[in-house]
């Protein structure tokens, strides 16, 4: 599956998101706004008819009162018939704006308001005619009325006399009364497109910074080749992307890991598998097959070249496989059981004056089968570059939170200028090389051991006096130590094994 993609796509693929996220952003606080504003409309528009309601009831009450106990302004008597009662009434009601009046004497208009009214309800036919079948009914109606030229809300109050019957209708203009209504929601509209002005600008900045570490994720991606694997994403902030970020890195530092081992396992192999090969080749060609003893000899010495090479490779192995994830798979082991463990494996190695010189007494996280290893390979180095007879010590102790497991020897040093080369792979000494076989490769698999542990190894050595190889590890997965400082819990012993 091809992954990689031209620079358009690129460009394509990350306007396209951050167009979606805008898109989304955007809707979202539209759909908000609209919500917000049809609401208010919706609760203003129902307070403008409750009060519009309240207004004609109240303009309902004051002429039953007046029909009820008013007087006649002319006569100072009851009111004999609707015209003087609807005269009166509209004389003393004071008119606000987008409000009207008129009176019936039966079904016609009889009595219309004063001239400096301004709304007129008699002027709209198609009104006077919807309501005059309620002006001859009997009982006092609010209703809202729509007609082709305005919309109102009605009071129609009959008035009925022996002699004659009339009726008040008090008409309000919902056009005027929601005029202040239609300001405000202009208002809000033009606030709205401000503020999604706003929204979107912001957004534009905001998803652009959002998807900045995407956008480094991708370049970091594109700039990591066969060539070069050192690139990282910038880690920044404590948000989810960081926390991608942060795994992408982590996975980039196993990837460029197993490449390089991979590389340097090919290296291995073929700079240093050559040359056996090129030997055994080199002898089956020139063996006499006619000469039993060359045969022989010749058989001898390809079996050695093989050994030899199959101890490199298992070696080489070691050496990859320590990139591996699960190389070493710690646990919490005694320290006093792995070394006196390793002493007893290590008396095996060669006649050496075999001595324990400290024993910690207390539990380590680690790999006990690996740790074995290693702290046996410093042992069979010792063994290597000292004198038959001659001392060697191993022993185990804590130092503020670390566990240190050394091998002391009495051999042939090391020279300063050496120090670093022997940590190499495949790197000898001048005297080492001359007085013992071996590829070079048993402190890189020490130091590979180690490193999965997250410890060190630390060399101490006086060219022709001896050498002292200490594996330091973190007693525990934080490092701390959980318990006393290593005099408390260390044994001090003291012996020769012949």
């Amino acid at each position: 599956m091809n992954l990689m993609r031209s620079p358009g796509q690129d460009i394509t693929t990350k306007v396209t998101i951050r167009a979606r996220i805008m898109w989304a952003m955007v809707l979202l606080t539209l759909l908000s706004l609209a919500t917000s504003g049809a609401i208010v409309a919706i609760v203003q528009d129902r307070a403008i008819s409750d009060n519009l309601v309240t207004q004609l009831e109240r303009a309902r009450d004051e002429l039953r009162v007046l029909s009820a106990e008013g007087v006649d302004p002319t006569t100072g008597e009851p009111f004999s018939g609707p015209n003087e009662l609807l005269e009166t009434y509209l004389a003393r009601t004071v008119i606000g704006e987008g409000e009207g009046e008129l009176a019936f004497r039966g079904s016609a208009v009889a009595l219309v308001a004063s001239d400096d009214v301004p709304f007129r309800p008699e002027d709209d036919q198609e009104l006077v005619d919807h309501v005059r079948p309620w002006a001859t009914g009997t009982q006092m109606r609010i209703e809202p009325v729509r007609t082709s030229t305005g919309n109102y809300h009605v009071l129609v109050a009959p008035v009925h006399y022996p002699n004659a019957s009339g009726a008040l209708l008090h008409v309000f203009d919902r056009d005027v009364a929601e005029a202040e209504l239609r300001r405000t929601m202009t208002v809000y509209a033009l606030v709205a497109l401000g503020t999604m002005a706003l929204v979107v600008f912001a957004a534009w900045l905001a998803v652009g910074r959002l998807l900045r570490p995407i956008e480094e994720l991708r370049e970091a991606a594109e700039s990591i080749d066969e060539r070069d694997l050192t690139t990282r994403v910038p880690v920044r902030g404590k948000d989810d992307l960081t926390a991608l970020s942060a795994t992408i890195n982590r996975m980039l530092d196993r990837v460029q890991r197993s490449v390089e081992g991979q590389r340097q396992l090919l290296d291995d192999v073929g700079h240093e598998l050559r040359t056996p090969i090129t030997v055994v080749r080199g002898h089956m060609e020139l063996i006499d097959v006619d000469d039993p003893a060359d045969v022989a000899q010749t058989r001898d010495l390809a079996i050695d070249e093989m050994d030899r090479m199959s101890v490199l490779v298992n070696d080489l192995l070691m050496l990859a496989k320590s990139t591996e994830s699960d190389f070493v798979q710690p646990q919490w082991f005694d320290l006093t059981t792995l070394t006196d463990q390793v002493l007893e494996k290590a008396r095996a190695l060669g006649d050496r004056s075999w001595r324990l010189e400290r024993v910690a007494a207390a539990e380590a996280f680690i790999d006990p089968g690996r740790v074995t290893q290693a702290w046996l390979q410093l042992a069979a180095n010792a063994v290597k570059y000292s004198e038959a007879g001659s001392p060697v010590t191993l022993g185990s102790r804590l130092n503020r939170g670390e566990v240190e497991l050394f091998v002391r020897d009495q051999g042939i040093g090391i020279a300063p200028d050496q120090l670093q080369t022997v940590r190499e792979r495949f790197g000898r000494t001048r005297e080492a090389a001359s007085r013992a076989q071996g590829a070079g490769l048993g402190l890189s698999i020490v130091e590979s051991i180690v490193a999965a542990h997250n410890g060190r190894l630390e060399i101490d050595s006086v060219h022709g006096e001896g050498s002292t190889f200490t594996i330091v590890l973190p007693i525990s997965p934080a490092g701390s130590q959980p318990g006393a400082d290593g005099d408390e819990d260390v044994a001090e012993v003291e012996g020769t094994t012949p």
